[in-house]
């Protein structure tokens, strides 16, 4: 039965992170493919240390395994947020056909703030 949910846990995370790269293959800029990376391979990596916390049926390990879960679901939303933030202020255009920009006109660039958009009502 252990063997199953290794195999089904293991199978999916190797889909997810698969997908994760084809994602960066296919998406048409750096935004779109932040936001493809940063879903599927935290979520491919996550259960990959799940199959392997449940093959391994050790306490040591599957606090480990726990630790690198909890760390990847901090880190990898606040590191895309940055780097998007980043390529944003520094000019990376986005796709010709995205429909939103939010933050247009929002960034001076002379004293890098950014307003909120309330300041106006």
């Amino acid at each position: 039965m252990t063997e199953i949910l290794v195999y089904i846990l293991s199978t999916s995370g190797a889909i997810f992170i698969l997908l994760a790269a084809v994602g960066i293959v296919k998406m048409p800029d750096l935004y779109l493919r932040i936001s493809v990376t940063t879903k599927a391979a935290t979520l491919g990596i996550g259960l990959i240390l799940l199959s392997a916390a449940f093959y391994f049926n050790d306490n040591a390990i599957s606090a480990r395994v726990v630790a690198i879960i909890i760390f990847m679901l901090l880190t990898a939303p606040v590191g895309a947020h940055m780097i998007g933030r980043a390529s944003y202020f520094t000019g990376v255009k986005m796709w010709k056909k995205s429909k939103v920009d939010d933050l247009k006109g929002q960034y001076d660039k002379k004293t890098h703030k950014l307003k909120s958009g309330e300041e106006d009502k």
